[in-house]
């Protein structure tokens, strides 16, 4: 089995292994039958690369917003993500984010004496997932040992490890029973602001925010505006819109957020899973089975 495909427009040696471990073969963009794309975001430079004889793409992140909205992305040729390949990481890091703000990790080290015990348990609270791909499912994993009820938020229907599954039309349904509500959902024009005043006003006045999807799921300003009435107990935002979060913003002067600069995913383990996905997406497509990330033109995702 032999697949011609072209790695680029920046020939990156993992991606390049990552072909030739399946059995693909790297050649020029005018003679490929599949990409590997690593590249600039901007939708321009891989729509330029497509060619009539291009069947498969293969995009570098999760979420592929910046190419469903412009367009790029269609049926044929077919498009496939990163979807899954980076779930666990991100949701270790959502699962360090919820203990943070359980044991008051946030604010204890910011403080400079000694102070009163804030702390509570994660074990047994009520942890709210909006969205069960990669991540929610990985984090329901996770979350076994310490007895929490899990309420997933799916279209998929059944979703293991969840106590009960909730359709997305019907999320806000979920808000007012959880501890933790984690954002891992998409970025979608349907999932755009979907978490703004309204949605935090159904949330419990001690609940956290977790958001390690994209920023432009939560209204920030509505947000900032829960937080500092207390609305809420909490945030934790690996993502923020805007991004990366200017200097002086109100969300860094709040001592109700934890921030991490969009570092759930360490780089190792994004080069990792890319090249795995490649590996496997190159035999999948060498043998005419099935690829596994396929993005939906019509969904976003």
């Amino acid at each position: 089995m032999t697949v011609a495909v072209h790695v680029g427009p920046e020939p990156v040696p993992a991606l390049i292994d990552a072909v030739r471990r399946a059995g693909g073969r790297v050649v020029p963009l005018e003679e490929a039958e599949a990409i590997v794309y690593y590249g600039s975001d901007d939708p321009a430079e891989l729509r330029s690369m497509i060619h009539e004889g291009i069947s498969w793409v293969q995009l570098p992140h999760a979420g592929v917003e910046r190419w469903t909205t412009a367009g790029v992305v269609t049926d044929d040729p077919v498009f496939t993500a990163a979807t899954g390949s980076y779930g666990p990481q991100v949701a270790e890091h959502a699962l360090a984010m919820m203990l943070a703000a359980a044991k008051g990790l946030y604010r204890a080290a910011r403080v400079k004496s000694w102070g009163p015990n804030g702390s509570r348990e994660l074990a047994r609270s009520t942890v709210a997932i909006i969205g069960s791909g990669g991540i929610g499912q990985s984090l329901i994993r996770l979350l076994e040992p310490f007895g929490c009820t899990v309420v997933a938020v799916s279209d998929r229907g059944e979703v293991p490890g969840a106590a009960k599954v909730v359709p997305r039309a019907r999320y806000r349904e979920v808000l007012p029973e959880a501890d933790y509500v984690v954002v891992a959902a998409p970025a979608t024009p349907q999932t755009a602001g979907m978490f703004g005043a309204d949605e935090f006003e159904l949330m419990r006045g001690d609940a956290w925010l977790v958001n390690v999807a994209r920023g432009s799921l939560v209204v920030t300003d509505d947000l900032v505006r829960a937080l500092r009435a207390d609305q809420i107990g909490g945030a934790a935002l690996d993502v923020t819109d805007p991004e990366p979060l200017p200097d002086g913003h109100p969300l860094w002067e709040l001592d109700n957020v934890l921030i991490t600069p969009h570092s759930a995913n360490p780089r190792a383990a994004y080069w990792r899973g890319l090249a795995e996905r490649v590996t496997a997406n190159v035999r999948r497509f060498g043998t005419g089975a099935p690829l596994e990330g396929v993005v939906s033109p019509k969904q976003g995702f």
